[in-house]
């Protein structure tokens, strides 16, 4: 009881803090404007140019869409062009101590400008995980980490309050800077930093059979997932179908098949992915289970099948296990 009420009252502290934070300026807004966002100021200059594009466009799912497909994908793409500003907040700190090692974890929140808690997420990194971040990002943006300080490490002290608390206001300002550059915050090895643990404990507990327990972390990254690569929704769907198998497994086919739908509606014009045709074999059984539509899903796959090759296909698990592999 009171760890939920500690909980509680750093949440709160961290919001009361935040509320009034911005990772970027209004000048840099426009600098830092994403694709998605040009993209729609285009179609809304030249709409005639727009829907000839459209029309030409090899990928594009519109003539083969329902009424109901389309209603749904133009709503996807006007989220696409609304930026999601996440804010970063440290409010605590745990000392963890093994046999052999001694460290510090820095809880991490990370909220949806505007949102209350609906919309957080909840991590723990330690300094090494940081460390690691920086180094890789030198790597790929020496120039736009040229005046980024990082925490140097320290020969003693490093578990004073003192110290502890420098680094938790250092490594706050240090994502916060790191989010509002737009090539960063996009790049693979920050969202790695943010939801690359998690979804590895996840897909551990899934191969070892504890789908309860896979699910519960799954679901908790999701969220932020969506939010780090929105206008990229193909990189989610191994969790989405991930979480499709662990539904699917613990007996609970309307939940595993509304995953499912999410995840084919990222896969609508990228039929050739790896997830595609093991997704459709899942939720085509799903849909048979549960008295719903299957001959929709049954044509595409036939489609499929009669435009490629046979191949060997792997099914939704065998896939999902795969993933995280070390």
């Amino acid at each position: 009881m009171d760890q939920d009420c500690t909980g509680e009252r750093e949440l709160l502290e961290a919001i009361s803090r935040i509320t009034t934070f911005s990772t970027t300026s209004p000048s840099d807004e426009e600098q830092n404007q994403p694709q998605a966002e040009i993209s729609c100021q285009a179609r809304k200059e030249n709409p005639e140019k727009d829907e000839l594009q459209d029309s030409n466009a090899s990928l594009s799912p519109n003539s083969l869409m329902t009424t109901k497909e389309l209603q749904e994908y133009w709503r996807n793409e006007k989220r696409h062009c609304r930026q999601v500003k996440l804010l970063f907040e440290i409010p605590s700190t745990r000392i963890v101590e093994h046999h052999l090692s001694k460290y510090v974890m820095y809880k991490i929140i990370i909220l949806q400008t505007g949102s209350f808690d609906s919309n957080k997420s909840v991590i723990e990194r330690r300094y090494s995980d940081f460390e690691k971040l920086h180094r890789k990002l030198l790597e790929e943006f020496s120039e736009e980490m040229e005046d980024v300080t990082f925490p140097k490490k320290t020969l003693t002290g490093n578990f004073t309050e003192e110290i502890i608390n420098e680094r938790k206001l250092a490594f706050m300002d240090y994502l916060r800077f790191l989010y509002s550059m737009k090539y960063i915050r996009r790049s693979k090895k920050f969202i790695d930093f943010l939801t690359r643990p998690e979804l590895q404990e996840a897909y551990g507990c899934l191969r070892g059979g504890q789908y309860s327990k896979a699910l519960e972390i799954l679901l908790e990254v999701i969220g932020l997932q969506e939010r780090l690569t929105r206008g990229n929704p193909v990189s989610i769907v191994p969790t989405l179908c991930a979480i499709v198998v662990c539904h699917k497994d613990l007996e609970n086919p309307s939940s595993a098949f509304e995953y499912g739908e999410k995840a084919l509606s990222c896969l609508r014009v990228y039929t050739s992915h790896r997830y595609y045709i093991p997704l459709l074999e899942t939720m085509i059984t799903l849909a048979y289970e549960l008295g719903k539509d299957f001959l929709s899903l049954q044509e595409k796959l036939e489609e499929w099948k009669a435009k490629k090759d046979p191949v060997r296909i792997f099914t939704l698990k065998e896939l999902a296990v795969r993933e995280y592999v070390q």
